[in-house]
Parts: C-alpha cells; structure tokens; sequence
C-alpha cells in the first residue's frame, strides 16, 4: 500500500481513503461502549493517573447516547484507526489531559477502521472541518455539537490549551456537569468520593444500552435520598434517550410543521432539539404552545417542558429563562 503523505499540520494523520481500505466487515454492529484499553507506544504523559469512566469507546450502537451525555458535560471527541498504532498515541495524551479536569470533560474515542458505519458518518465532518479526510483528529462536543479542534497528533501542551478552550466555551453555554468517574487503575490515589453504587449500576447500564436498567437504578437512588439531584438529572438523561430512540428525525420535524398545534408531535421535536444541543429552540417551541393551547394538551407541553427543565439542569442559565417564559405564558 502506498503511504499517504501527512497532510501540512496534521502531524501523524492517516488519509481516510487508506482507513477505509482495512475496514472490518461487520464490525459496525459489533459490541458495546467500553473503557478504551492501554494504548500501545509511546508511554502517556506524565500526570494524573486516568480513572475509569473517562474514557469512552463509542459504536454505531453507542454513538447517540454518547453524544446525549455532552448535554451537561463537555466532551471531547477522538477519531483514530486500529489499522494505524501511530493514530492511537492521541488517546493516551487526550485521557491524561482529561484526568486532570476532575470530571469536567468526557473523552469518546472511535475507531474508524473497526467500525465503517463511523468512517462513513464522519468523512464528511472531518472534511468539513479540517478541508482534508484524515485522522486522528479531535472535536469538542458541547450539547452534542462537534467544535473542531485540531487534526493530527498533538502534544499535551497543545491539548490542554484546546480542552481549557473548550471548558471556557461549556460554562458560558451553561455545560458544567461533571462525568462520575469509576476507581483509578490499582496504586494510583483514590478518588475523595466513592461513586454510590446505585448511581454506578446507572453509569454501567447506560454503557451497555440498557436504559431500563439505568433508569430503575436512578429510580432507587431517588426512593433512598429525595434530595439526590445527580440521580434526577440522570434519569431525566435517560428517559430522553429512551423516548429518542430509532426515531426518524426527518418525519418528526415533517409532522411537527404540518400541524404547529399537534403537541404530541412538539414534544417529540422538543426532544430531538435538546438532544442536538439546540435547548432554547425546544423551549421556545413548547412554551408557544402553553400560549396558545388550552386544557389537556396545554397541560401535556408544560409537564413536557418541565422535563425537559430537568434533563438541561436547574443551574442552567437557559432553564432560569425558560421558566421565567413558561410562567408568563401561564398568567
């Protein structure tokens, strides 16, 4: 295979045109998120060691729920290739930047040779952002947005300017929640709080897909301490995956505009709008229709909307204002 020469300023990329030439076969469908493994090379730089839960692998199964937990904490995004070791170098030193944020941001890794649905929904976005179609190359996810960040293999000076960037950039949209991190590796220094386990059953459950299970786990959480805000911000994380789940985007927006008054059809878009990161939109929609319904589905697109409160978080300045909108158009 002939080698493709690294493009001007991306250090160490790898042309898709190569990615996509190793690609597996039924590798799009192929297990579940994980906890990336060790990368091979060069050792990571030295820093904090990275705690468990930091690091996730994302699938074509995976992909939208991972993007979905970017709502309230930032997330950076790291495209590579198992069929090129020198891609997978980016991983160590994204994770030992991260380790040092204390929960602030989430690193999701994809591995484009491992999984060609990722190569073909990606290509375009990395062409887009950087004008060449190669990796390893890094994005900021904030409310499931991608923020192009660097292409290439950056040093951990470069990534800890960009990810200080990206957390400037989340708290003044309002993102900053934080991940619950598992246990370090053995020997490293404890975590100051140990994750409850019901909210670690949670954390698990969601990695695999099960949003049944995550749910119920939030759920008991809740039932043992009222007061558990973290547990009331994940379930409502999880109820809207739950009800986004293999909706067609399209038609929901298609039948949201065909009848402006249909509230069932508002929720849905709603929905779908804060899962893109687009939170004012589904507030503003959801409060209009307070405005100008009456009766049973008025009722529907408040209660709807106050979920929607909840899943954003109190704290938000936007959820602050969004109340404030709902109350005038209650009275």
């Amino acid at each position: 295979m002939t080698q493709t020469p690294d493009p001007a300023g991306a250090r160490g990329a790898v042309d898709l045109s190569a990615v996509a030439a190793m690609t597996t076969p039924g590798a799009a469908t192929a297990g579940a998120a994980a906890p990336v493994a060790p990368v091979p090379g060069p050792p990571a730089p030295a820093g904090r060691a990275v705690p468990d839960g930091l690091v996730v692998e994302v699938t074509p199964a995976t992909l939208q729920q991972a993007l979905t937990r970017t709502v309230n904490v930032a997330g950076l995004l790291v495209l590579w290739s198992s069929g090129h070791p020198q891609t997978r170098q980016l991983i160590d030193t994204v994770a030992a930047v991260a380790a040092r944020q204390e929960g602030r941001v989430l690193v999701l890794t994809a591995d484009l040779t491992g999984h060609p649905e990722l190569l073909q929904a990606f290509q375009p976005l990395l062409v887009q952002a950087f004008g060449q179609p190669t990796v390893p190359a890094t994005f900021g996810l904030l409310q499931g947005q991608p923020v192009p960040l660097f292409p290439g293999i950056a040093d951990e000076g470069q990534v800890a300017q960009a990810v200080e960037q990206l957390l400037q950039a989340a708290v003044q949209n309002g993102i900053t929640g934080r991940v619950d991190l598992g246990p370090l590796p053995e020997g490293a220094e404890a975590e100051e709080e140990a994750l409850s386990p019901l909210h670690e059953a949670a954390y698990e459950a969601i990695e695999r897909g099960d949003l049944t299970a995550a749910a119920q786990a939030y759920e008991q959480a809740i039932a043992a301490n009222a007061s558990d805000d973290d547990a009331r911000l994940g379930l409502a994380q999880v109820r809207l995956m739950e009800r986004t789940q293999g909706v067609d985007l399209n038609a929901a927006r298609a039948a949201a505009a065909a009848d402006p008054s249909d509230v069932e059809a508002a929720c849905v878009v709603a929905d779908l709008d804060v899962l893109g990161g687009h939170v004012e939109d589904a507030f503003t929609r959801l409060v209009d229709l307070v405005r100008t319904s009456a009766g049973e589905e008025r009722d529907r697109a408040r209660t709807h909307l106050l979920g929607l409160f909840d899943v954003v978080g109190a704290q938000d300045e936007r959820v602050r204002k969004g109340r404030t909108a709902l109350m005038s158009a209650l009275f």
